[in-house]
């Protein structure tokens, strides 16, 4: 950790995942560019290890989409051996929280916006994108929408092909920019570069760090007994919060390599 209290997070394969495996209580992942392709069913082989873990360790995936992206990004890929009982869902990061219980899935909490508070997240997206140039005339479903507990702004709609997602923001400056100018609009709530193309608005204090703390205290472990895997680990994104607030961080580049992670995981785990 660095005097300003920041942190560096190395890529998974240059730590020693031996080490962390012994460590770890549990294990938590981000969805899009991680587990899964942006808003894209998570593939057959990954479906299969990820599964694989729920019977090793608790799990939990904490991701700025709604429940209903978990269900039909994870859920409906995952096999029947699956143990639900130890997966944990913290959809719009981490504002809500969902667990299986009586077999099917419970919401224990939710941290919504006020009404107020939503109509200027929503105004702000909109003039602060227009003025940078991020209003994009061909999209592809609604650019902002309203989850309740956050506000998502997605540059080419919530569902743009994954190749044009890729192509908009690859170096992550635009959204980082964008994120930065609607944060001076909104002192009193977070604001943070999300996915591909994404920027997420949600209460103050409530991200990806609320979630691994929160996830912490429900468990009865400590966050530094959290493995917590991520694509987006540099300081202007949403899963560096996790690594902050002391969960043992992991960085990958995208699935793939996730899932050569949790292979290497699942033979230390064993």
């Amino acid at each position: 950790m660095a005097e300003d209290g920041a942190v560096s997070v190395a890529w998974w394969g240059s730590q020693d995942i031996g080490s962390i495996c012994a460590r770890a209580r549990v294990l938590a992942f981000d969805l899009d560019n991680t587990l899964a392709l942006s808003k894209t069913r998570m593939d057959q082989t990954m479906a299969v290890h990820f599964a694989a873990l729920t019977r090793l360790r608790p799990v939990a995936i904490v991701s700025g989409g709604r429940f209903s992206q978990f269900r039909d990004q994870v859920l409906d890929a995952l096999p029947d051996d699956t143990r639900f009982g130890q997966l944990h869902l913290m959809p719009t990061s981490g504002t809500r929280y969902y667990r299986w219980q009586d077999g099917s899935w419970d919401c224990v909490y939710a941290h919504d916006l006020s009404a107020q508070d939503r109509q200027a997240a929503e105004a702000s997206l909109e003039r602060r994108a227009k003025q940078l140039g991020d209003w994009e005339e061909q999209v592809w479903g609604p650019r902002i929408e309203d989850r309740g507990s956050q506000i998502t702004f997605s540059a080419l709609g919530q569902q743009a092909p994954v190749e044009a997602k890729e192509a908009w923001d690859p170096d992550n400056s635009r959204k980082d920019a964008l994120a930065r100018a609607v944060a001076a609009d909104l002192p009193n709530l977070q604001v943070r570069s999300g996915g591909s193309t994404s920027v997420d608005i949600s209460a103050k204090g409530i991200d990806k760090a609320y979630a691994v703390t929160s996830l912490a205290r429900i468990l009865g472990v400590n966050v530094g007994d959290i493995a917590f895997v991520g694509d987006r680990m540099d300081p202007d994104g949403n899963d560096y919060p996790a690594a902050l607030a002391g969960a043992m961080a992991l960085r990958v580049h995208d699935p793939a390599d996730a899932l050569d992670l949790i292979q290497a995981m699942e033979a230390d785990l064993v």
